[in-house]
């Protein structure tokens, strides 16, 4: 049987390509070990490899609520799964006028903006500070 953190890590590196994820893993390692740990067991492991809706809903989901916390670094790396999972461009920015409705212009803003440097880092094959 394969564990939590496995399915997680598989999952993960899915949605931002394995090309992409040791760097990612290393960076929450970095902060604090466990934190990697758990972020991906139950983050990758459990939620988002859950049935019910599919990734690019559940990529649209994780945007909305983000911007509406102003969460900014999870942002980041959650619009760039977001277009891993079949989101575009015109989706995300409609999901993000929910968000507007409900948080508020200014989170959308700001979320505008993050999503411009993911693009354009994307464009120019630059990563970003994910």
């Amino acid at each position: 049987m394969t564990s939590d953190y496995e399915n997680g890590r598989r999952q993960f590196a899915e949605m931002v390509g394995e090309d992409a994820i040791d760097d990612l893993l290393a960076k929450f390692r970095e902060v604090y070990p466990d934190f990697e740990t758990e972020v991906v067991s139950v983050v990758g492991g459990r939620v988002w490899t859950r049935g019910g809706i599919d990734l690019k809903t559940r990529s649209l989901c994780s945007i909305c609520t983000l911007a509406a916390l102003g969460r900014t670094n999870a942002l980041r790396l959650n619009f760039r799964m977001a277009l891993q999972n079949g989101a575009t461009i015109e989706g995300i920015c409609e999901s993000l006028f929910q968000v507007a409705a409900y948080a508020g212009f200014p989170a959308m803003w700001d979320a505008l903006e993050i999503l411009r440097e993911v693009v354009n880092s994307a464009k120019t094959g630059q990563t970003d500070s994910t």
